[in-house]
């Protein structure tokens, strides 16, 4: 055997000792690092810095952000890491207005709040108290206003139920500028059609329309009245067909759409 290659035990014993107190060392440093960090979380827990410092609200017209982060049920006491978004998120959409709600964590302690409130898209007329009334068919009963609304149409007459419901399906589809244009809707039932109803326009004329075929129609209102003169008022009735009935006139006139109205 090669004498050159043999390494005795006592010159091994040291290398060995050596590898084995850095083994050591490595070990005593990892616990070491795992019970500060263990030391460091409790720390934190208990302290302000886990606590949400800040909270903001976006997206809410119908209630104030101090109303909004009271019906969240988060404060400047809660932890950052108990909030359950999930829970908070339901619990604000059980409000009327609020179509949708999402809830944000921002670390290191800022909470976001960003709401989606369904769309006004008319007024009830009760007595001399008007409502709000949902994109969803909901009247806001707790939202009266003394003041006539300018910025929707009026509905009279209509309770909630399948009309209403079918009034509001026919207001979202209609162009702004249509919607715009309508001062008040009356319903007006008859024992043959119980979704009739007649609209005052802001522009000084009446219309007599069915709900079953009002947004098609309805549409097209723009294109009905370019062909009118302006200073002869009267009722137009989209009922069957288009007819413009002058209010001093006798006999109705038929008014056409234009084709190219119709694409």
């Amino acid at each position: 055997m090669d004498k050159g290659k043999i390494v005795s035990i006592e010159d091994r014993i040291p290398k060995l000792k050596h590898q084995r107190r850095k083994k050591a060392n490595r070990r005593l440093i990892m616990l070491l690092a795992l019970f500060f960090v263990l030391i460091a979380g409790v720390i934190y827990f208990q302290s302000p810095l886990s606590k949400v410092k800040s909270i903001t609200v976006s997206g809410n017209e119908s209630y104030t952000f101090e109303q909004i982060v009271e019906e969240s049920g988060i404060s400047l006491q809660s932890n950052v890491w108990q909030i359950n978004r999930e829970e908070t998120e339901k619990k604000l959409e059980k409000i009327q207005e609020i179509k949708n709600a999402s809830v944000k964590v921002k670390l290191p302690n800022t909470v976001a709040i960003e709401l989606e409130e369904f769309s006004r898209l008319a007024y009830i007329s009760k007595g001399k108290n008007f409502y709000p009334v949902l994109e969803n068919g909901h009247i806001l009963s707790e939202k009266q206003i003394d003041e006539i609304p300018v910025n929707a149409p009026i509905l009279i007459g209509f309770k909630e139920g399948k009309v209403l419901d079918e009034m509001i399906d026919s207001l979202e589809t209609l162009p702004g500028v249509v919607i715009n244009s309508i001062s008040e809707i009356h319903s007006k039932p008859d024992k043959t059609d119980r979704f009739l109803i007649k609209l005052y326009m802001n522009d000084g004329f009446e219309v007599n329309a069915s709900l079953r075929t009002f947004s098609e129609k309805m549409a097209h209102y723009p294109s009905i009245v370019s062909q009118l003169d302006p200073d002869k008022k009267g009722v137009i009735d989209l009922e069957v067909g288009s007819y413009f009935k002058a209010y001093e006139a006798e006999e109705a006139e038929e008014v056409e759409i234009e084709k190219e109205s119709e694409q």
